[in-house]
């Protein structure tokens, strides 16, 4: 008996120890669901209003696989296979990579036809972005944290502001930072108290963004009984006060925009007129081909483009000094050929000249075409310089602003520290003199037009970034190019620097209230009656004895 009752404990024992590991088993193998699996089925067979939920669950959800999968799924490039799983794919590169959402497993068995697109409408759209901007904001990169901040402006609700203010506290770059603090006056000056208004209204004066002039705005409306809704009289008066400092400081940045585009406008003409003072100043010459050798710059940087089509951020550096060889090769030969022979007659020099420039036109035309062409900018001229909300600067206008006053400054130098330079002064002096001192006066006047008409390529290579390269580009500035020389002095490079950014400047400010044309007109009566008070301009030569 004593045996049977102890195998009978025996197999008590065995009974229990095998349910107790069989318990222990089961509960190892339920481990909790992932949330991040579970969310991400609602985006697949979810409607709108349960992928909207899914997206708010998956913002709260701290994984590095959810930044990745939103991205995708605002980009049309989130798919759901027959078996229920989240795939993603790389959009339209060839061949298209796709992998599991949640595994960030290379899916190389997949056929096309069992895909099928995560269908999104504009809420999810903006919800997407919004909840996007929320995980970028914990990125590393200041840069990326930076535009998240600046995407969520767009999309301030009330929902955000808690967070906001908790990546406040963390954030340690300036600019973020200051977004942040915009993004949540976005949200407090609608708040209950009314200090907190203040401190909003404050923040907002100072960005001076439009879109905080309309937040601003929004307080100071009106029932219709025409008194303000707000009831605050201090959130009222520091609203009103807000607005006035953001008008005032936008009138002040739009002066200076405004006096960007003259200085803008002024570096063009410096570059299409010094040419004209070297060779008006030193020979007297009325040259009217003078717009054509720019144009002939323009077609030489077209023509650098499409020999170098893989460089083009590198084809200005040499469509330049290609440009001035052309034009000045073309110069020196229109002086030995016609110019040579008619010094002494101005009016019979302006008709040559113009004859000159319809061949040129022409001969464009014949290899060229009549059509215009397109002159690609390199990548480091494109875009513009953000200085603020209010302020923007392009890059391509401000290099050309830089280049003409460089181009200025080398020829400065050229012409007071070389022997060219010396001779050139010396003959637009007292050509007979330099004579008799042993100056070769005729290869100087060759060597002069030369210059001049380089320097005319040259600003083509400029105009072929402002505009289209044709036939016709010289014309548009000839008129002003004569204009610049007359005002500023003949033969005077700092006469031409001024009058070129007087003219430019003055046209700009003209134009918002007078129009384009009519700016130039009167810009135009304006010279016609200096001339009458001073011949030769703001900055006369002195002791300038021409002789032909």
């Amino acid at each position: 008996m004593k045996s049977l009752h102890s195998l009978s404990t025996l197999l008590r024992v065995i009974l229990i120890c095998g349910v107790t590991l069989g318990a222990g088993t089961v509960a190892a193998d339920a481990v909790p669901p992932d949330p991040l699996t579970e969310t991400a089925t609602m985006l697949a067979n979810g409607d709108f209003a349960a992928k909207e939920a899914a997206i708010e669950r998956l913002s709260a959800i701290d994984d590095p696989r959810v930044l990745p999968m939103l991205q995708a799924m605002l980009a049309g490039n989130l798919y759901r296979n027959d078996d229920g799983r989240l795939l993603q794919s790389t959009g339209s590169d060839q061949p298209v990579t796709v992998t599991d959402a949640l595994s960030g497993q290379q899916q190389s068995d997949i056929a096309g036809d069992n895909l099928k697109k995560i269908s999104i409408n504009n809420k999810l759209r903006g919800a997407l972005r919004s909840s996007i901007a929320v995980l970028s904001l914990s990125h590393g990169d200041a840069a990326v944290r930076l535009q998240a901040a600046q995407d969520l402006l767009e999309r301030m609700d009330d929902k955000l502001v808690p967070l906001l203010r908790q990546q406040l506290q963390t954030e340690s770059d300036t600019r973020v930072r200051r977004v942040l603090q915009l993004a949540l006056a976005f949200g407090d000056i609608n708040a209950n108290d009314s200090q907190q208004r203040l401190q909003a209204i404050e923040i907002l004066a100072d960005d001076g963004q439009v879109e905080a002039r309309q937040r601003l705005t929004t307080l100071l409306a009106t029932g219709t009984d025409g008194k303000p809704l707000e009831s605050d009289a201090a959130v009222l008066a520091a609203a009103r006060k807000a607005v006035a400092r953001i008008d005032s400081r936008a009138e002040l940045y739009g002066f200076a925009e405004t006096f960007f585009f003259g200085l803008s406008l002024g570096s063009v003409l410096l570059l299409a007129a010094i040419g004209l003072a070297i060779t008006f100043g030193v020979m007297g010459v009325i040259n009217m081909a003078h717009g054509e050798l720019m144009m002939l710059g323009a077609y030489t940087t077209y023509v650098v483009q499409l020999l170098m089509p893989n460089a083009i951020a590198y084809s200005l550096f040499v469509a330049i000094p290609a440009a001035f060889l052309v034009s000045g090769l073309t110069g020196i030969a229109i002086e030995r050929g016609v110019i040579r022979f008619l010094y002494g007659r101005p009016l019979e020099t302006l008709l040559a000249t113009f004859g000159i420039s319809l061949l040129l036109q022409q001969l464009v035309r014949s290899v060229f075409s009549p059509l215009n062409r397109s002159v690609a900018t390199p990548e480091w001229m494109s875009g513009s310089w953000q200085i603020n909300s209010m302020l923007s600067i392009t890059y391509n206008r401000l290099y050309i602003l830089l280049f003409a006053l460089a181009v200025f400054a080398l020829l400065v130098l050229v012409l007071k520290k070389t022997r060219l330079g010396l001779q050139v002064r010396a003959v637009s002096q007292n050509r007979a003199m330099a004579r008799a001192m042993g100056v070769r006066s005729d290869w100087v006047d060759a060597l002069t037009f030369g210059l001049g008409s380089g320097i005319a390529g040259v600003a083509g290579v400029a105009l072929s970034q402002l505009t289209n390269v044709g036939p016709n580009l010289g014309q548009g500035f000839i008129i002003d190019s004569f204009m610049v020389v007359v005002f500023g002095g003949v033969g005077n490079l700092w006469g031409t620097l001024v009058g070129a950014m007087t003219l430019g400047v003055v046209n700009k400010f003209m134009e918002p209230w007078s129009g384009a044309v009519l700016a130039k007109i009167l810009v135009l009566v304006f010279i016609i009656l200096f001339i009458q008070k001073r011949p030769r301009g703001l900055f006369p030569q002195k002791g300038r004895a021409v002789e032909h």
